[in-house]
């Protein structure tokens, strides 16, 4: 009934998305698994991408060749960019989505690939036969072979929901859970987890009272994520909203803390540390009076409305009177109340840096089953692992990311060698190299990796280049330029900047703080005209790597000292234990991540600068 296939996902949310595409882009045949077709990629939780450190990782998935930054254009309905208030290397893109268009432009995208097939059914077990995987096991019992499989089940292993007292099976709201994968994978020999997410209410747009809450417009220049030409920016956009609790609200939700499972003991797992539930909130920080509320609508063609801030597992009639004491929430109708879902996960510290796990060869796990939240740490995972297992299966290379390549080598890195115990969330101060690692310039950095994968295609390479090229000559263009005291330094005392004794370049005087293209644009003196001639695009990307020349060569200049630990490769068989002088908690990391080089070794929690010295002695010998 089935052909070998060469990569199986199992899952097709954000993860699962994502690495279908990507096996089957690079020409694997694959077979995307999928308890309900309806539900293909689905936004589980609020209907955004994008946001601090998020935007950068969306924006290198498309700069590698995959799909989340054009999909999240096609269903956008605001666009604003963050952090435009400080340095460049915070700046972050967040997009509002329309749900069911992005679920929709997912799926047309799917079918567009001949490589893709698809089967709606529950998988039960995996196929395994001298510690590699065959293939999977389905529901009604059939066995469908494959080369390797990609694991991307996100909530859904053993998943549990809960609101108040009451508690039943799901992976999400109105769909089955799965079971039976992790009871095999622990026969296996793997090590399970759990932990828990949570999602706030879902309340009729027509039932609030919006001149009471504050506006919250798009950017009036919206930007989108993709650097491709198939998507363009919005011609309009739609509102969001900002409200408070209060008092009255708090004093409600507390009525229900008796029932709460996250406070009497039925949650056992660890929820996410950065987006706790409303209940948390007024728990943790009982000093504060309000706390902010975001009403985002789903979509352009729907009345429902995600409360974003509300997230909670309280019995839904305390939901219901408290949520409507919330200003502007007066008259609010419950679609369905919010709720906590426990599941099932695997300890990353299991996996290669490929994604692929130690125990059972051509076996790929990505997404919520490694610890992680959010769309967009899935989907990165997703991508890598979806490559790594069309590249094994074709003998080809594994695809890997250093910390200086990307956000997403930052987030499997943390995850391989820290490991996590409660839902991993990608920050910026996560990364050292953040200043390199910029939203601006993850095509620069990471589209000719991707095209050499066969992922990213010609024309990608060559606007990327094209970019490359004009910024240059920007660049040195704004390096010809000079000008003199007479026509700039009265402008300059009205930026509070020094004045000028001798002709100057338009380069040096950019690396002033106060100082910016457009602020020179405006001063009298002949800018505007050159500057006509390229994109805003370019105009920023010169503009920030002048201004942050210095810093940008010492980050650079970190990256190759760093790196140069990375060319020490340690044997895939080197024997730890039978190094007496590493310290017991350095031969039990050691023996347990396995790392590839002694830089990797050295991000491993609990592994010593003397336990490294050892090794490199050893190494060396």
């Amino acid at each position: 009934m089935f052909q070998l296939y060469d990569v199986i996902v199992v899952g097709a949310g954000h993860a699962g998305c994502e690495a279908a595409h990507a096996a089957a882009q690079m020409g694997s045949k694959v077979l995307l698994c999928t308890m309900n077709m309806n539900t293909i990629a689905q936004m589980s939780c609020n209907p955004a991408m994008g946001g601090v450190a998020k935007g950068q990782i969306v924006r290198e998935i498309d700069a590698l060749g995959g799909m989340s930054g054009i999909i999240t254009d096609k269903s956008m309905i605001q666009f604003r960019m963050l952090n435009r208030s400080k340095g460049p290397a915070m700046w972050s893109p967040r997009s509002q989505n329309d749900r069911m268009r992005f679920a929709e432009e997912w799926r047309l995208a799917l079918e567009a690939n001949p490589n893709v097939d698809f089967w709606q059914e529950m998988v039960t077990g995996l196929l395994v036969k001298d510690n590699r995987i065959s293939g999977v096991r389905t529901g009604m019992g059939i066995d469908i072979p494959a080369k390797s499989v990609v694991l991307t089940n996100g909530t859904f292993l053993n998943g549990i929901i809960h609101i108040g007292e009451k508690k039943f099976g799901g992976g999400r709201t109105g769909e089955a859970s799965s079971r039976g994968i992790t009871e095999q994978l622990i026969e296996l020999g793997f090590e399970a987890g759990r932990m828990k997410t949570g999602t706030p209410p879902r309340v009729d747009g027509r039932s609030l009272d919006y001149t009471k809450m504050e506006i919250q417009h798009g950017d009036d220049n919206p930007e989108k994520f993709s650097f491709s030409d198939a998507t363009s920016t919005l011609k309009k956009q739609h509102n969001c909203w900002i409200t408070y609790t209060n008092k009255e609200v708090h004093e409600i939700l507390e009525t229900g803390f008796d029932r709460s499972p996250m406070f009497n003991g039925r949650i056992q797992g660890l929820g996410p540390r950065y987006c706790p539930s409303i209940e948390d909130k007024i728990n943790r920080f009982a000093e504060r009076d309000r706390h902010q509320i975001f009403v985002e609508p789903e979509g352009w063609n729907t009345v429902e409305i995600y409360v974003n801030g509300f997230s909670t597992s309280l019995p839904e009639d305390v939901q219901y009177k408290a949520i409507r004491k919330i200003a502007g929430f007066e008259n609010a109708k419950m679609f369905r109340p919010g709720y906590a879902i426990e599941y099932d996960y695997f300890p990353p510290t299991q996996l290669k840096l490929t994604l692929e796990t130690q125990l059972i060869d051509n076996l790929y796990f990505a997404g919520q089953i490694n610890g992680t939240t959010g769309y967009e740490e899935a989907a990165s995972q997703g991508l890598i692992a979806g490559m790594n297992a069309h590249n094994k299966t074709h003998e080809i290379d594994p695809f890997l990311l250093k910390r200086s390549d990307a956000y997403i080598g930052v987030l499997i890195d943390d995850l391989i060698n820290k490991g996590t115990e409660e839902p991993y969330r990608m920050f910026t101060s996560r990364a050292e190299f953040r200043l390199l690692l910029r939203q601006d310039n993850a095509d620069i950095r990471l589209t000719e990796l991707g095209h050499k994968m066969g992922l990213a295609s010609d024309d990608r390479l060559d606007r990327m280049m094209d970019k490359k090229n004009e910024t240059s000559s920007l660049m040195e263009a704004l390096k010809q330029i000079k000008v003199s005291p007479e026509s700039i330094n009265e402008d300059l005392e009205k930026h509070q900047t020094a004045i000028i004794k001798e002709k100057i370049s338009v380069d040096k005087l950019l690396k002033r703080p106060q100082l910016g293209l457009s602020d020179l644009r405006k001063m009298d003196f002949p800018l505007d005209t050159m500057l006509n001639k390229y994109s805003q695009t370019v105009i920023e990307q010169a503009e920030i790597l002048i201004k942050y020349d210095s810093y940008l060569e010492k980050e650079q200049a970190m990256v190759i000292k760093l790196n140069s630990m990375e060319n020490y490769k340690i044997p895939i068989d080197f024997n730890y234990l039978s190094i007496p002088a590493l310290s017991a908690e350095g031969k039990q990391k050691l023996n347990k991540v396995r790392p590839e080089t002694l830089g990797q070794a050295s991000r491993i929690s609990g592994v010593t600068p003397a336990d490294l010295s050892i090794l490199t002695v050893y190494l060396g010998r």
